[in-house]
């Protein structure tokens, strides 16, 4: 979780808390162990028996060539495939990786939670680790003292607390590795994909923490594959791809294209990269269209289907109000949800339904024929019905996932006679230029009124007040 080392020097700028210039970082990778044999004895020879340079392994560049500014007290999410080097780079801010090319200057010291159990002897307890922690932090033991009990109340792992860690299951790592680094002094707080461990009540004990933290001044860097949480906590991203850095933008626009690239087919993909790095990794100025219309380029999912076999579900489409087939629709718009279902068996008790989901997984909605008081007792094997589900898209904006079936009753059991799940993708665009924030959109209107400093301040309790979001 933290080493000791020579601190950098500190960015030219005292409102700089990270700067970062050329920052890059190579590893030789071998094809046969010899050849690292052969490497190692190559440096040792005379310079007389070496003639030409010779190098027996090939350059993978985690990182190259990464420049940014992050200021103090702002919180900066760091998003990209695996592979990306979103973890290179936050070894080499942590200090415990050195940068092969480059520099990276801080401003106050980082406490950093990276790889699962980084910093924690196994052969220790979850105490003895506190304290191991709290002295490579240079922490005097009666400081150690004052915070123990903070520690252990935020880590929450009872009796745990006293066994070697070895015993521990990862949300345990988790959670006493996070209580050490929240209550450690510290101006920089570098999480690595901590939050996708613990359980959600621990979850949101972090991200609080996080919260208290940023208010407090302090500077958050957070990775994450959870699109959704990067854009709670932090108001900017880096995306980076094969190493570099793509894109340096505000969260909701790094992750809109982030998602593009993680659901597009390869060539799709390539397209969109190139175009971000002509527009330069800084903030994009293309305006955002506000009419629904049909994207030919948008990604389609990976389609999982299953069922017993005994209907088949085809031509599933999105219509606007006119008609149109659309993926590209408008907040609080209104469309049809549509598809046909061929029966290829008979079946009893039938329903039809659909679900959208976020890219998350987060169920939005789910809606079935029965709970909309429609009810089909038996359709025949050759029967084709064309369903249709008319919905208000009062949701934020985004992208979303849909599925569909059918179920019945087939040969005296009830399942799904068809399945198909994430069988398309749509995305949600803003009503007009206002922001929004969680799932569902209310289409809210915010007013208010100054009163005369002579006024009385109201309590809410007085008859006819009139609140600022009345209509």
């Amino acid at each position: 979780m933290s080493v000791t080392r020579t601190p950098p020097p500190p960015p030219e700028s005292p409102h700089l808390a990270i700067s970062a210039r050329g920052l890059s970082k190579m590893y030789p990778l071998y094809a046969r162990p010899q050849d690292r044999l052969k490497q190692s004895l190559w440096h040792v020879l005379p310079a007389a028996l070496r003639g030409r340079p010779r190098t027996f392994y090939r350059e993978f560049w985690a990182l190259r060539d990464l420049s940014f500014d992050i200021k103090k007290g702002e919180s900066v999410g760091i998003i990209g495939r695996n592979g990306s080097g979103k973890s290179t780079l936050l070894q080499i801010i942590a200090g415990t990786l050195a940068p092969s090319g480059g520099t990276v200057r801080l401003n106050g010291r980082v406490a950093a939670l990276l790889e699962l159990g980084s910093g924690f002897d196994p052969e220790f307890t979850g105490r003895e680790n506190v304290y191991l922690n709290g002295a490579i932090w240079g922490l005097a033991q009666k400081e150690i003292d004052a915070m123990f009990d903070d520690i252990a109340a935020f880590a929450d792992i009872g009796q745990f607390m006293e066994q070697p860690v070895k015993h521990y299951s990862s949300g345990m790592f988790v959670r006493l590795a996070f209580a050490v680094q929240t209550f450690v002094p510290k101006e920089i707080f570098v999480v690595d994909e901590a939050l996708a461990v613990g359980d959600t009540a621990f979850q949101r004990k972090c991200l609080a923490a996080l919260e208290r933290f940023k208010d407090g001044g302090g500077t958050v860097l957070l990775v994450s594959h959870d699109a959704q949480t990067v854009v709670r906590q932090c108001s900017r991203c880096l995306l980076l791809h094969n190493g570099q850095l793509v894109v340096d933008d505000t969260s909701k626009a790094a992750t809109d294209l982030y998602q593009k690239l993680m659901f597009s087919a390869p060539q799709a993909a390539d397209a969109l990269l190139e175009a971000a790095r002509q527009n330069g990794p800084g903030p994009g100025t293309e305006p955002a269209a506000t009419a629904d219309r049909f994207d030919p380029d948008l990604p389609r999912p990976a389609e999982t289907l299953y069922g017993n076999g005994g209907a088949e579900i085809v031509d599933c489409a999105m219509t606007n109000a006119r008609g149109e087939r659309v993926n590209v629709l408008r907040v609080g718009g209104r469309y049809h949800w549509s598809y046909t279902v061929r029966f290829k068996q008979p079946a009893k008790n039938v329903h039809f339904g659909m679900m959208l989901k976020t890219v998350d997984g987060v169920d939005v909605a789910g809606i079935a024929s029965f709970r909309e008081h429609v009810y089909f007792d038996e359709i025949p094997a050759g029967a084709v019905y064309r369903v249709t589900f008319g919905l208000t898209m009062n949701i934020t904006p985004g992208d979303y996932f849909l599925n569909v079936g059918v179920g019945g009753r087939t040969n005296g059991e009830q399942t799904y006679l068809q399945r198909r799940v994430d069988v398309a993708m749509v995305r949600v665009i803003p009503r007009d230029g206002r922001d929004s924030y969680g799932i569902a959109d209310l289409d809210p209107r915010f007013s208010y009124v100054a009163a005369p400093e002579s006024d009385a301040i109201p309590t809410g309790d007085e008859p006819g007040l009139r609140h600022s979001n009345d209509e």
